[in-house]
């Protein structure tokens, strides 16, 4: 599972994630995407990648969920 998320500290509010990624990105009123946090499908992975590699501030980021990951298992 992959979602794209956004460091709100370091975006200074540019855009160009919308326009790369329009199915899951929309601009605030201020110009600030706001990322629709759901996981992100196979067949658009490679728009994501694209929109976080282009963003001038690095503050979009893939994060992939790991299978059997410490994070995700649970114990009883």
């Amino acid at each position: 599972m992959t979602t794209l998320r956004v460091n709100p500290i370091t975006c200074e509010g540019h855009g160009m994630c919308a326009e790369l990624f329009p199915e899951r990105i929309v601009l605030d009123d201020w110009g600030y995407p706001i990322i629709d946090e759901r996981p992100i499908p196979a067949s658009l992975l490679d728009h994501a990648e694209r929109a976080a590699a282009a963003c001038p501030t690095l503050a979009l980021r893939l994060e992939r969920e790991r299978q059997n990951s410490p994070a995700t298992e649970k114990s009883y």
